[in-house]
């Protein structure tokens, strides 16, 4: 595995109004030491000096950088020419940040030579994202501790999307986009850095890979009370960055427990302690979903019958946001999780309200938070502002209930209009999102609903078919977290008969639910497959033998109730 790194460390400046810097070299160059010994990077210095009587390299502290060494550095860092490109790139900077408001905001990284008086103010973090957008490199790291650095986050191109599906990434910046950042006068490294080395000291991980994820989780519990505000965001796999060990190679630990189905069955997966260890196959939609409440205040996920909608909005959404290892500081946020049901208001404050407390408590608040609803938008408004988080995230799963479950038409309006105008008044202190099947689309637009058909157009993530890789990791890396080995035929004729089965997401996982029950030797085989009847098999023959169990009143019974149950999504007669 080839890795290199940049790491970039700016002391001193000739415009008089940036004063020299004290501690960016020495920044640097303890980013390059630890990287170079614990991470097996190969590091670039800017500004290189060398040190004669060892014969080694080391960030310079009085030696200029202009604009011109720094940007043909980071483009041979990230669009490196040849066909041998790196595996994994690291850009690290520490100097002054710039932020021009002029018309429209953008932030600098600045180098020795800039002159803002003539617009000349450094390296726009505009381009930087426009050059990660488009490098080949797989996994990318830019971590920067200067001021006005979390501009790097403003726009889409952070994690841009389809074009982004191959790429891992961490982000790590030491302040928000309008805000300064500060040295440590009382240490040798500045606030960001110091943290940083830290939290990527092997020892504190014995045996294990220090990754992006583990030193997001050290940042956050050791950068609170700091004068500004560092962000991070994590996209896609795991990056391996610093070790204590030889690895032959990069395994994460597996459990031993033959009596545990990492498989679902007809259930989704959901946002607990054990659900989400299991839950592979839609981390890029995950991460997509991240980027969105990152960006806004509302999020509508909608997806065909079957494709999992629930599990990506529980397993894999709230479950990443509660951890805050993909998005900085969410773990500090209240997460709220309903579904509307018959009586959509009723329902939303129960939301609200603590499951745990006695029931003469939990009453009394039930009545306070109800007679709040009752106002409308401004009630609730009233609840979000009570909340000592910095923002709360309220989940409405089967959001197709209110059409479906909701027969009255007043209560529906009322319950649409509540969230949306609250979301208004709130912005960002409130997250709206609602997960609901495509089908039901047509229902919000049959009326103005305060204009949630203008808000899923515009926050709208579909819950596409998984790709063949998804869905091989859906089957194949649940049963490593237990040890369970699966047949290679076997995975090739589930993964040929999902395919040809769109929205067979809940058959595929009870059919391996199925087919665990049957294990042998601890193993999953194509035999016991065939046996069940495939895909559909298995559920078809499980169901035919649930009903020949009954008696006959009881199937004429069944079949009475299951038509009833039947609801004809749009475009049905």
């Amino acid at each position: 595995m080839s890795r290199d790194a940049l790491v970039v460390g700016i002391n001193t400046y000739r415009y008089e109004g940036l004063p020299n810097l004290q501690v960016p070299a020495s920044d640097a160059e303890a980013i390059a030491q630890i990287l170079e010994k614990h991470g097996d990077f190969n590091v670039w210095r800017l500004p290189e000096a060398i040190n004669p009587e060892k014969d080694s390299h080391y960030v310079g502290k009085e030696t200029a950088v202009t604009l011109t060494q720094l940007k043909k550095s980071i483009v041979q860092l990230f669009k490196p020419e040849g066909k041998n490109i790196p595996d994994t790139v690291l850009f690290y900077f520490s100097g002054h940040g710039l932020r021009t408001t002029l018309g429209v905001s953008e932030s600098f990284l600045a180098t020795s030579d800039v002159y803002p008086e003539v617009d000349f103010n450094g390296l726009s973090l505009k381009w930087l994202r426009e050059l990660l957008r488009e490098s080949p490199i797989k996994q990318q790291i830019v971590w920067l501790d200067c001021s006005y650095s979390g501009e790097l986050f403003n726009m889409e191109e952070a994690d841009p999307g389809e074009q982004g599906q191959a790429h891992d990434r961490c982000f790590i910046t030491a302040s928000r986009e309008f805000e300064p950042a500060y040295e440590d006068i009382s240490e040798p490294y500045s606030i960001l850095t110091k943290s940083l080395l830290e939290g990527l000291d092997p020892s504190k991980y014995p045996q294990r890979w220090v990754t992006n994820y583990s030193l997001v989780d050290y940042l956050n519990q050791h950068l609170n009370g700091v004068p500004q505000r560092p962000t991070f965001t994590n996209f896609g796999e795991p990056i391996n960055l610093t070790r204590t060990w030889e690895v032959k190679t990069a395994k994460w630990a597996r459990e031993t427990a033959l009596t545990t189905c990492p498989y679902k069955g007809l259930n989704y997966f959901d946002c607990n302690e054990e659900d989400p260890k299991y839950f592979y196959g839609r981390e890029r939609l995950t991460d997509q979903l991240i980027d969105r409440v990152r960006q806004a205040n509302f999020l509508a996920i909608i997806g065909a019958s079957g494709s999992g909608k629930s599990s990506v909005l529980r397993a894999g959404l709230l479950h990443q946001l509660k951890l805050g290892q993909r998005l900085g500081g969410s773990q500090q946020w209240e997460f709220l999780l309903m579904l509307p049901g018959e009586h959509p208001i009723h329902n939303l404050v129960r939301a609200f309200v603590d499951p745990n407390l006695s029931q003469l408590e939990r009453a009394k608040q039930l009545g306070k938070a109800e007679g709040l609803l009752r106002e409308g938008a401004e009630g609730l408004c009233r609840l979000i502002q009570a909340s000592n988080a910095p923002r709360i995230v309220l989940a409405v799963d089967q959001f197709e209930e209110v059409f479906t479950l909701c027969i009255d038409d007043s209560e529906r309006q009322q319950f649409i209009r509540c969230l949306l105008g609250a979301l208004e008044q709130v912005q960002d202190r409130l997250c709206l999102i609602i997960a609901m099947r495509a089908d039901f689309f047509g229902k919000c637009v049959e009326q103005e609903y305060g204009g949630l058909v203008d808000k899923i157009m515009d926050s709208l993530i579909p819950v596409k078919p998984m790709t063949q890789e998804e869905l091989r990791r859906a089957i194949t890396l649940p049963a490593q977290r237990v040890n369970l080995h699966i047949e290679p035929e076997l995975v090739m004729q589930m993964l040929q008969d999902v395919v040809s089965s769109p929205g067979s997401l809940p058959l595929l996982q009870y059919t391996l639910t199925e087919l665990w029950k049957l294990r042998t030797d601890n193993s999953l085989n194509l035999a016991a497959y065939t046996q069940l009847g495939g895909i559909i098999g298995t559920l078809n023959r499980r169901a035919t033998e649930v009903y020949e169990e009954f008696e006959r009143q009881q199937q004429e019974a069944a079949k009475r109730i299951f038509l009833s149950l039947t609801q004809l999504g749009e475009g049905f007669d």
